[in-house]
């Protein structure tokens, strides 16, 4: 829950949240296309895990494994989805991850 936030804050403009070295390199007029990168990575990955908590949920209850197969895929999609999103907002506006 808390990294969708962070991930609906970022798209905002707001980058605040990220570490100083990000807030540093990235210009003034990159700001909100570096934040709507990273942060759209950032609320992917939180909506994945809120998902697979939701269906893991359900797979305790019902006990079907399709519940638990669909979940971690989920899980393991939005992971890479938005790993890639921030990491290229980084390379893309900050010159490098670091």
């Amino acid at each position: 829950m808390k990294s969708s936030v962070l991930g609906i804050i970022n798209m905002t403009g707001n980058i605040s949240t990220l570490h100083s070295y990000h807030r540093q390199r990235v210009t003034e007029e990159d700001r909100l296309p570096f934040g709507r990168l990273v942060g759209g990575g950032t609320l992917i990955i939180g909506i994945a895990v809120i998902i697979f908590g939701a269906l893991m949920f359900a797979f305790e209850q019902t006990e079907s494994e399709i519940f638990s197969i669909i979940g971690t895929i989920i899980l393991i999609l939005g992971i890479i989805i938005g790993s890639i999103l921030t990491f290229y907002g980084m390379i893309k506006y900050n010159k490098g991850i670091f």
